[in-house]
């Protein structure tokens, strides 16, 4: 499983790079494997109020429907509506050109309920035993 070093993350296996006070917000390599073939997506609206940890995000796969959670709370700034047309790019490129939403961070404290990457390495690993 790929885990990017500079990352945040959660026990729900979202994931949150923060550039300034932007936070880009996608799924992890382990959730998109998971669900398998991503065949919808529905992202919140521009502007919406998202709160760390609450649903902001459905996903659709050919195994399940899931509900995607919101690492940090902010406002959505910008959807990735490439994801609209061609959902399957989170399979394929789900730390890159699959992320979801790009938030304004309203609270940088937020981080410490966060996982680094070696977190949740370890955490991934612990779900395998």
């Amino acid at each position: 499983m790929e885990i990017i070093d500079h990352y945040l993350y959660t026990k729900e296996h979202e994931w949150v790079n923060i550039e300034d006070n932007v936070g880009t917000i996608g799924i992890t390599d382990y959730a998109q494997s998971a669900l398998g073939d991503i065949t919808f997506v529905e992202l919140p609206g521009q502007d919406t109020e998202v709160e760390q940890f609450e649903e902001f995000v459905s996903v659709e796969s050919v195994k399940a429907a899931s509900d995607i959670f919101a690492p940090m709370s902010g406002r959505v700034i910008e959807v990735n509506t490439k994801l609209e047309d061609n959902p399957g790019i989170i399979n394929k490129h789900c730390y890159t050109k699959g992320w979801m939403v790009k938030i304004e961070i309203s609270s940088m404290e937020e981080t410490s309920n966060l996982m680094s990457a070696e977190e949740y390495e370890n955490y991934l690993e612990s779900l395998e035993q």
